[in-house]
């Protein structure tokens, strides 16, 4: 057995997700006595997709059709499909999650997956926390059903095709086997053939030789087998980022004052940059939660281009990132939990300052580059970073600066001494510009060349330096070329090259200029 039996997982259905959502929008909805239906085109016929708890008692059902509905009720509230806001909903709810745990993932299009273990001390136990979870659910107009159990998949067909509750992994088998067969999830073709054998729950089929069921109704209904009984292990995929680190308060009361806000959040700075120093290690990406009691969640990102480690900083570039905010950060009826999480984590090394006058300059340069990230945007400050090719325009990408960890200048390459000239321009023409050139010998250098209408006539060259296409990213046209370095009787120096080679009886070559020479 590969499960690990100590996990814990918690499974969310919401069985009217779409429903609750159009009573959320309009509670007048809520208070009707019509029947709420939504509605979708389904092989060129409407029929209901989903149908609010009291239409479902009276019999009412999904992929019925819309004429046969009306033909049984008069009174009916009819919505059409709108798969986008229930997913914008569904999305919203597993924010509000994470409240509980930061391990929520998305189940279906209408259930969540909460990885809750070593998380439920925080509510006294796995009943409080579901008692607490449905009351607040409830208060949103949400109908929710539940189950806790020690694997994913076992939560999940708790959930749908069973009351829910908590299931202790001492009885998980035993209730396992008294599910029905529709809980296994598996192509109707292949249900309907087990239930034409006489078998009606899961234990009827556990029993059985598994080489018999592979053979009869595929591997797939065996895979199911595993991951309910846990044989397989099945983890989830949380839709966000795991941090390292993550400090929390719950508040007894919710905090309206902005100042008790701040307060609150230097102890966490402070609780947080202790953990680190314990890893000897600094944070490039901090993320503050403010969850309110209205299930609202505010997430405010902070990168830095230096680690930080220290509760100083990150509070200057946390006033800088509050004061960008295209809406301000609105405590309304209250935050209940306040949350900082360092995302990435960077080694740190302890420096010896008095030795070495370019550790200030370095820290004033991230600093300003923190600065500028936090209220321009990380993909407007921007720092060139060298790239392992050969062709020029290729040579530099330009990546976030609060993100990239080089402190080497594109320019310093390892072929570049200091006091000698640049081998290449600092800017390039994008794209190269066309010229016209006369030269003394076919594969020579120019002796003149005509640039946006002026002649220059060459006094030095040097070069050629070949540079081949790179064959496994160019269109099959690519060409060789030489590249000159070459100085006018002005002073002027230019870069240019040659693309083909005469002796290759390829296309006539022509001449460029890629850039400039200070």
């Amino acid at each position: 057995m590969f499960s690990d039996r100590s996990n814990r997982f918690l499974a969310l259905w919401f069985p009217h997700l779409p429903t609750d959502r159009l009573k959320r929008e309009n509670p007048q909805r809520a208070k009707s006595d019509q029947f709420l239906i939504v509605v979708d085109k389904v092989a060129n016929a409407l029929r209901l997709t989903a149908l609010d708890e009291r239409a479902t008692k009276a019999g009412l059902y999904k992929t019925m059709a819309l004429t046969d509905a009306r033909a049984q009720f008069e009174q009916l509230d009819i919505a059409f499909a709108s798969p986008r806001k229930d997913a914008a909903l569904l999305e919203k709810l597993a924010d509000w999650c994470d409240r509980y745990t930061p391990l929520v993932a998305l189940d279906g299009s209408d259930g969540l997956m909460l990885d809750i273990t070593g998380c439920v001390h925080l509510f006294g136990d796995e009943e409080t926390m579901l008692e607490d979870i449905h009351q607040r659910l409830n208060q949103h107009g949400m109908i929710v059903r539940s189950a806790i159990a020690g694997n994913a998949p076992a939560a999940h067909a708790f959930a749908r095709h069973s009351p829910g509750g908590v299931i202790d992994d001492a009885s998980l088998n035993e209730k396992l086997r008294r599910l029905r067969l529709i809980s296994l999830d598996i192509e109707d073709v292949h249900l309907a053939g087990l239930k034409r054998a006489g078998l009606r729950s899961v234990g009827d089929i556990e029993v059985l030789p598994r080489a018999a069921l592979a053979a009869r109704f595929g591997s797939e209904l065996i895979d199911r087998l595993d991951a309910l009984f846990g044989y397989a292990n099945h983890p989830i995929s949380p839709r966000r980022i795991v941090p390292v680190c993550m400090v929390e308060r719950r508040m007894a009361e919710p905090l309206i004052v902005m100042d008790s806000v701040e307060l609150v959040l230097h102890g966490l700075g402070d609780e947080l940059f202790r953990q680190l120093q314990q890893r000897v290690e600094g944070t490039r990406e901090i993320e503050a939660s403010f969850f309110r009691v209205d299930g609202n969640v505010r997430r405010i990102s902070i990168q830095a281009g230096q680690p930080l480690v220290d509760t100083k900083t990150l509070f200057r570039l946390l006033k800088e990132r509050l004061s960008t905010l295209s809406e301000p950060l609105d405590a309304g009826y209250g935050f209940d939990i306040i949350r900082l999480a360092a995302v990435r984590v960077e080694r740190t090394q302890a420096l010896q300052r008095s030795l070495d006058n370019n550790i200030q300059e370095t820290e004033e340069i991230g600093s300003l580059i923190d600065r500028l990230s936090i209220r321009l945007g990380t993909s407007r400050v921007l720092r060139p970073h060298a790239v392992d090719t050969h062709i020029p325009e290729r040579a530099v990408s330009l990546e976030p600066a609060s993100q990239t960890t080089t402190n080497l200048p594109v320019e310093w390459t390892p072929d570049h001494h200091p006091g000698e000239p640049p081998e290449r321009p600092v800017r390039l023409f994008q794209p190269p510009e066309r010229i016209e050139t006369m030269a003394g010998v076919p594969d020579g250098a120019p002796a003149q060349f005509v640039w946006r209408k002026i002649r220059h006539n060459i006094v030095l060259a040097e070069g050629p330096e070949r540079i081949a296409p790179e064959w496994w990213r160019e269109h099959a046209g690519a060409l060789t070329r030489d590249y000159y370095r070459l100085e006018d009787n002005q002073g002027h120096r230019f870069w240019v090259f040659r693309e083909g080679l005469y002796e290759r009886g390829q296309t006539t070559p022509r001449w460029y200029l890629h850039g400039l020479f200070a």
